[in-house]
């Protein structure tokens, strides 16, 4: 072998060793797949409820990847309600962030000021039902398209785009006479109610019930508790369907790597009080009762 020849396949296989030390750092720095932790803020049972039924359906998404591996795949944490919402924020992580039973209004306000980049890592699944369902339930309700009214606030302004052309929209802001804007509400027939604290406070909720009851108008809740106390009715989530919810988007994340945007829930059924809906003279049909959106069994 000549001098230049040896030199030559020197260089090569130094170049071909460096290359696949850089490879080697590279496999050591990268995340080589997802694992994800569920993060919980109380102890109750409807949380251990949540939890449980949640494990089971996303170890399934997860265990393809290899448990040597732990350490070096991305973390993705589900967080369930508020509290916990604000301890994955609270974390400096390369991680991705899913929330649920958390409402618009809340996420909102806990999100709006992060960095676009960490914004981007992160998704929900709002706690209250979708405005277009609930309007949908409303004509289902009254047997033909009806004016819905909906009072926003400073914190829920953001929801108008996703609002029908029909409603009838106030603004509220904190200190105003609340019975004045619900009495400018002169064409709507149903209130559609969205969680807002500054509206729809334990101070508030009985109020609005009683005074849209006077008028004859229905209130759409935004949750079975609320139907129960008064309102006419709304579509629901139970604790499996946004489970099943939760699960396909964390599903579609590890397949594509892209994270849907935050949504409203996917799946729902609908509860109505009957006794509110006969006083209000609003007949209630099967096709109404059975307003659902099913989540597929699971496998």
């Amino acid at each position: 072998m000549t001098p230049l020849l040896a030199l030559t396949l020197m260089l090569v296989l130094a170049a071909g060793s460096a290359g696949a030390a850089q490879q080697i750092d590279r496999e050591r720095e990268e995340p080589q797949g997802y694992r994800f932790q569920i993060l919980t803020g109380d102890d109750s049972a409807v949380t251990h409820r949540i939890t449980e039924d949640l494990y089971k359906r996303l170890v399934p998404t997860f265990a393809a990847f290899r448990t040597e591996l732990a350490q070096k795949r991305r973390m993705l944490y589900v967080a369930i309600g508020p509290t916990a919402l604000r301890d994955a924020l609270s974390r400096r992580c390369d991680c991705v962030v899913i929330s649920a039973y958390t409402s618009s209004q809340v996420w909102r306000t806990l999100t709006a000021r992060l960095p676009k980049q960490r914004r981007m890592a992160m998704t929900a699944i709002y706690a209250e039902p979708a405005p277009n369902d609930q309007m949908r339930l409303a004509e289902l309700l009254y047997g033909r398209p009806v004016r819905v009214g909906v009072l926003l606030g400073p914190d829920t302004a953001f929801l108008r785009p996703v609002l029908h052309e029909a409603t009838e929209i106030q603004m509220y802001a904190p200190g105003e006479d609340l019975n004045h804007t619900l009495n400018s509400m002169t064409r709507a027939e149903t209130l559609l109610a969205l969680p807002d604290s500054d509206i729809y406070n334990a101070e508030n909720v009985r109020n609005i019930l009683l005074s849209t009851y006077r008028r004859k108008q229905g209130v759409i809740g935004f949750s079975a508790d609320m139907v129960k106390v008064g309102a006419l009715a709304t579509t629901y989530s139970e604790i499996e369907e946004i489970n099943a919810q939760v699960a396909e988007l964390a599903a579609d994340f590890v397949r594509t790597g892209e994270l849907d945007p935050p949504q409203f829930p996917r799946y729902f059924r609908t509860i109505i009080n009957e006794g509110v809906a006969s006083s209000l003279d609003v007949r209630v049909t099967d096709s109404a009762r059975n307003f659902a959106r099913r989540a597929p069994a699971q496998q």
